[in-house]
């Protein structure tokens, strides 16, 4: 579902490019749109779920079907009432938000207006959203994935529909995007109420602060908020410095990111998912060397993924982008400007994705404290290196700058997790690594003698981008796996050490 929701998100970017470009109205956008996504991810899906699903979780277990329902009847209307606040008080103040996460704005007139106008249309999209999550939760809970999975596909088909039919309707049509967003939130929450009625959990809202349950909750998002918000504080301050840039930066970093997500979404999300739960457990049994064993398996997975997608967005970020988004009214320009930042954030994509397993070590550990404060040292680091190199690399220097954060936030949790007796590596890492040089080695001059010169694909029309970059990425694969199996890697090498043990 994930995946699907991921494609869309590329369909929906290519009509965006499409329409709009990389122009002053997009960099509006984006940061109207951006403000009320961070703090979704900072309240809804970030401390909110980490400290209601659990609470939830022993409700289910240990209370009866009445108290369950007069716990999500309390947190949803408690929950409502706090984000309706929160969004009047965002409306009104748009003008001060604006100015916060984009400085850069202000002396630019329309940009700023443009982006103040679009704000108060889409921070709403906070408070649905984050009903929408408290439904999710609830829903998850019950084993319903799917259909919180499934959610995101509707704001991707929403946007392109306004993009498309909404926003030529509108003097400004960037305006009618910012709609979307608006259409898309209500859609999304309407979507999941007939899955909880269907669980007999509907809630019925009703406001109150002193429910047990809900002042249980309460407490646990303190230290999970402090914990989500290092992250976002990070994605404020690349904001910030990009608003100061020229016109175009903000959106030549939204698209490039948009690229690089999409590894880092589908597999070191689904990697961090996985060994979370067998990590819990192995602490709780205390088996240290199972721990470190399971560790170490996610380390290598991650490696074998993270570091060939990170080489074909460096080398393949022209022709990737090219054959994406040059359409219309984003062009070749747009193409060189977003190709310099994606190059910058590939480096970054195998430590973003150590990042998530490496916390999860911790995690386990039910040690929160230490990855918080090695994600405090990434942010300053990151800051420093904004100031430092956003003057000669202009929005590629942000771009360098988070990746080389995400290093700095990697080995310091290595450290720590080795320092702390957590894992300890087992044999095999130097020949392990011999092998992903040799194969990563060969895929990129594989990719970069197929690639070419990047002025061929700005140049060439859009069936010969997409027939040529369908080639190269499908070689990529057999090339990169080819070298791995002629290197001596073979699947149980690649198999959690419980099932290594199986097989043998």
């Amino acid at each position: 579902m994930t995946m699907i929701s991921r494609v869309f998100g590329f369909i929906r970017d290519m009509v965006t490019a499409t329409l709009f470009g990389a122009s002053a109205q997009f960099d509006a956008f984006s940061i109207a749109f951006r403000i009320p996504n961070l703090m979704r991810r900072l309240f809804a899906e970030g401390s909110f779920s980490q400290a209601f699903v659990p609470v939830l979780s022993e409700y289910q277990k240990t209370k009866s079907r009445e108290e369950v329902q007069q716990f999500i009847n309390s947190m949803s209307g408690t929950l409502g009432a706090a984000l309706l606040i929160v969004t009047l008080l965002g409306i009104m103040a748009a003008p001060w938000i604006v100015s916060l996460f984009a400085p850069g704005f202000a002396g630019s007139g329309d940009r700023f207006d443009l982006a103040v106008t679009m704000l108060r249309i889409t921070f709403p999209y906070l408070m649905l959203i984050s009903l929408t999550a408290f439904s999710g939760a609830v829903l998850n809970t019950y084993s319903r994935f799917w259909v919180a999975a499934f959610t995101p596909v509707f704001l991707n088909v929403v946007m392109i529909a306004a993009a498309i039919w909404l926003a030529p309707h509108f003097a400004k049509p960037i305006i009618g995007l910012a709609w979307g967003v608006f259409i898309a939130g209500v859609i999304q929450l309407l979507f999941q109420w007939p899955f909880l009625r269907n669980l007999r959990l509907l809630p019925r809202p009703r406001i109150h602060f002193h429910d047990p349950g809900v002042m249980r909750v309460l407490k646990l998002m303190v230290p999970a908020l402090f914990g989500v918000s290092v992250g976002q504080i990070n994605l404020m301050i690349d904001s910030m410095f990009a608003s100061l840039l020229v016109i175009g930066s903000v959106s030549w970093l939204y698209y490039s990111d948009r690229l690089m997500e999409f590894p880092l979404g589908v597999f070191g999300v689904a990697i961090s998912t996985v060994i979370l739960p067998h990590l819990s457990r192995h602490h709780a049994a205390q088996s240290e060397e199972s721990f470190s064993l399971t560790l170490d398996w996610a380390l290598r997975a991650v490696l074998l993924v993270g570091i060939p997608a990170g080489v074909v967005l460096a080398v393949m970020a022209g022709p990737m982008l090219s054959t994406l988004f040059q359409y219309g009214r984003f062009d070749g320009h747009s193409v060189l400007m977003a190709q310099k930042s994606l190059s910058a954030f590939a480096l970054g994509i195998a430590p973003f994705m150590l990042v998530k397993v490496l916390a999860a070590g911790f995690y386990a550990k039910q040690d929160l404290r230490t990855p918080v404060r090695i994600a405090v040292i990434a942010m300053i680091t990151n800051t420093i290196l904004n100031i430092i190199l956003i003057w000669p690399l202009a929005h590629a220097g942000i771009a360098l700058s988070t990746s080389l954060a995400a290093l700095v936030n990697t080995g310091c949790l290595l450290y720590y997790l080795r320092q702390r007796g957590f894992y300890h590596p087992r044999e095999g890492w130097r020949l392990f690594s011999l092998r992903l040089i040799l194969a990563n080695s060969v895929l990129a001059i594989w990719l970069w003698i197929g690639a070419g010169d990047i002025t061929a694909w700005i140049a060439s029309r859009a069936s010969w981008r997409i027939e040529h970059l369908a080639f190269l990425l499908a070689s990529a694969v057999l090339v990169y796996f080819a070298m791995l199996w002629l290197s001596g890697v073979r699947l149980h090498h690649l198999l959690m050490p419980q099932r290594q043990e199986l097989t043998s």
